[in-house]
């Protein structure tokens, strides 16, 4: 089921307003290695992601604290 364009519109309008975006730049054949590995995990590439950079940003931080 497609959406119509005034929701289309009104998604547009909240993702902009509660998201941040970053445009990642990766290795050919990464994206599709980070698809394989999230399949069988039931989560999306973009929630994998934002794992693993929650997951590190507090390795660094137990790190700073030592």
């Amino acid at each position: 089921m497609s959406s119509s364009k005034a929701q289309q519109k009104a998604t547009n309008k909240y993702i902009n307003k509660a998201y941040d975006r970053v445009n990642l730049t990766l290795p050919k054949g990464k994206k599709e290695e980070i698809k394989s590995h999230v399949e069988g995990r039931s989560e999306s590439v973009n929630g994998f992601i934002a794992r693993a950079i929650d997951c590190q940003m507090e390795r660094d931080k137990e790190e700073d604290k030592a």
